[in-house]
């Protein structure tokens, strides 16, 4: 009876510790693409030794975790734009989290107020001007200008209800009213190219095709361009303009993460989002995706430094957020991408 006594405590023990092990992992929905985000992760491990799982997805996530419910294996969730941040805390799928270390780590100004989602890096909404028809852009040039008449048949842009257009509108909402954002609109649209379509790349090529003469695009899609052989020349036949740096500043918006609200390893999924909050995995954000790091002190990749500096607008993203449905509503009202 002794020996059995001795063997069921090995026994408990060996299977503790495999459960342990077992357990030593953290699980990551993510919109964010596999090479974008897996230097960071695979830094991670070697630094922690907790193996990160990552399921990818291009759209649903929300809706996921919820139908999930409380068996759903998410730990920590990864996306792009302020919108779809509200919209994980909107479909109640996402806890709060508390962390000095993040805390410290990052502004303000980007994280939630509740604690519920936390930026990682910023991107400028930025405007691409052909080199050979416009040249550079001046400081004094701002978003309204676009919905000027001299730009009549020469700007390209996606679908403005893309995420990336949606928030631009609600920052213009914030800074300059309803009636005004709604002009600009109807504005923009009359001196549209061609009807909005294809992704923030596409437009800068129908820049150097000639079929429009500016485009609204994420500034590091630049980056991506210029290092991706069949895209350089559209790169090189364009300059980065970043607009209102007389006025409210050029409009950011930001790549984040939260907390899935039934994380089954929380210990880990907090390690995890303190570490993308840290000098190192901030600066690799920086080099591998040309995005900037929320972190201050953080350096730039070379790249982007050379782009030169700007003046952020300043407003909170959840006023951005705030500001989401109203601006879906102007371009249902305007019919822009018609």
């Amino acid at each position: 009876m002794k020996k059995l006594l001795i063997a069921s405590a090995i026994t408990a023990s060996l299977l503790g510790t495999s459960a342990a092990v077992a357990s030593e992992e953290v699980n990551v929905y993510s919109y964010r693409q596999p090479f974008l985000i897996e230097p960071m992760f695979d830094a991670f491990t070697e630094e922690t030794g907790i193996e990160v799982n990552v399921k990818f997805a291009k759209k649903g996530m929300a809706e996921k975790v919820k139908q999930e419910g409380e068996y759903s294996p998410a730990d920590v969730l990864l996306t792009v734009d302020i919108s779809r941040l509200q919209e994980l805390v909107n479909q109640d799928v996402v806890q709060p989290v508390q962390s000095e270390v993040i805390d410290q780590n990052v502004p303000e100004q980007f994280r939630d107020s509740e604690d519920k989602w936390v930026a990682l890096t910023t991107r400028a909404r930025a405007v691409y001007s052909s080199r050979e028809r416009v040249g550079k852009l001046g400081d004094d040039f701002d978003y309204l200008d676009l919905a000027k008449p001299e730009w009549k048949g020469k700007i390209c842009t996606r679908s403005g209800k893309h995420p990336y257009n949606v928030s631009l509108v609600s920052a213009i909402i914030e800074n300059h009213g309803e009636a005004k954002a709604k002009e600009w609109l109807e504005g923009v649209k009359d001196n549209l190219a061609r009807k909005p379509q294809g992704n923030d790349r596409a437009q800068v090529k129908a820049i150097k095709e000639g079929l429009c003469d500016v485009s609204l695009g994420n500034s590091y899609y630049l980056g991506k361009m210029l290092n991706d052989e069949e895209q350089t020349a559209w790169a090189e036949a364009v300059y980065l303009n970043y607009p209102g740096q007389n006025a409210h500043g050029t409009h950011v918006n930001v790549s984040g993460m939260a907390m899935a609200k039934h994380a089954p390893n929380e210990e880990n999924a907090l390690k995890l989002m303190e570490f993308l909050t840290s000098d190192k995995a901030q600066h690799m954000y920086a080099e591998v995706n040309f995005e900037e790091p929320v972190k201050p002190g953080v350096e730039q990749s070379e790249l982007v430094a050379s782009w030169g500096d700007y003046k952020h607008d300043p407003m909170p993203l959840e006023a951005i957020a705030d500001n989401y449905s109203q601006s879906v509503k102007l371009l249902d009202e305007v019919q822009f991408d018609l």
